[in-house]
């Protein structure tokens, strides 16, 4: 049960629909009476979920739950691994952009080192066969404490207190 984005009804059944360009959750009657058609999945994106659909995570839903990975961040040198893995299938920017259903400008970006959103590191890793999350690696800058010691509050800083 969720609530209606067009009509504002409460607590009712709504299926994701497509109103312009725009993605909303709408209850059946603002479906029928504005003729809204239901959204569609990109082919690419069907047929990898129809090869990951043994695989569900705790709460029911097909793939990878990647809020799971608390121990995980994304690699750094994830830029490097998603370029090496299409040359190795033989494929260009635009193909790799077709495969995961994805726009070519987000494939360049993130080949060029901008970091990709969560749900494109799903489909790169599904797609590509490949692992960009990887173990967090611990700090090599962090502090010990040691028993009672406490750390300068902004009071200390601005009031010179040395303790």
């Amino acid at each position: 049960m969720g609530d209606c984005e067009l009509c504002g009804a409460m607590k009712v059944g709504t299926q994701s629909v497509l109103m312009g360009r725009a993605e909303v959750q709408s209850c059946k009657r603002c479906v029928e009476k504005l003729g809204l058609s239901e959204k569609k999945v990109a082919p690419g994106l069907q047929r990898a979920m129809q090869g990951n659909s043994a695989k569900t995570n705790n709460s029911g839903k097909k793939g990878k739950n990647i809020m799971l990975r608390g121990e995980k961040e994304l690699s750094p040198d994830f830029a490097k691994i998603v370029t090496k893995a299409r040359e190795l299938r033989g494929w260009d920017k635009r193909e790799l952009a077709k495969r995961t259903a994805e726009k070519f400008n987000i494939i360049q970006s993130l080949e060029s080192g901008k970091r990709p959103t969560d749900s494109v590191i799903r489909k790169l890793e599904r797609t590509l066969d490949i692992v960009l999350m990887v173990d967090i690696r611990p700090d090599e800058n962090r502090q010990i404490n040691s028993g009672n010691i406490r750390g300068m509050t902004l009071g200390d800083f601005l009031l010179g207190d040395k303790d």
